[in-house]
């Protein structure tokens, strides 16, 4: 056994049907084993255990550079556009709906980081399409900041956003 957390150690079953982008409370203890000829260094096994026992109900993306994490990542949708090796600024967005509050982010690849914001007021009228074209809006603010004439490509799964663009 490597690591051994109780609490908020994965996603919610369903997670992507429902929209709940949140990591789940479980009841049971998460384990990670490898096999017994395996060997993996300390710091990986901290690096690990502290991943498990994170109390953060987001996380961030992570893009290695092991020779399994680059092939695995050029069968996945962006990988076979060949969105990684793109010259310019690689935009992810999404939008959500929860309740009374709309929200809005994008993922810049190229530089490992992100931005969000929370739309409207409680008392207006919610729609995730709202959420979603904000989210687009926030990247290209950000890309519009930066001044440099690189190509932008911009990934969304909003239908209202990929039909009107």
């Amino acid at each position: 056994m490597v690591a051994r957390a109780d609490g908020k150690c994965s996603r919610h079953k369903g997670w992507w049907r429902e929209g709940k982008d949140e990591l789940v409370t479980h009841s049971m203890t998460t384990e990670v084993w490898i096999s017994t000829r395996g060997q993996i260094s300390e710091a990986t096994r901290t690096a690990i255990q502290e991943a498990l026992e994170q109390e953060s109900t987001k996380d961030t993306p992570s893009f290695g550079s092991e020779d399994l994490e680059k092939i695995h990542r050029s069968g996945t949708e962006a990988g076979l556009l060949d969105i990684y090796n793109f010259p310019g600024a690689v935009y992810i967005t999404d939008g959500s709906n929860d309740k009374v509050v709309m929200g809005a982010g994008y993922f810049k690849l190229d530089e490992n980081r992100g931005g969000c914001c929370q739309l409207g007021r409680g008392e207006e009228e919610n729609s995730s399409n709202r959420a979603e074209l904000g989210a687009a809006c926030l990247a290209l603010e950000d890309a519009k900041r930066k001044q440099d004439v690189k190509p932008i490509i911009l990934l969304s799964d909003s239908a209202c956003f990929l039909s009107s663009s």
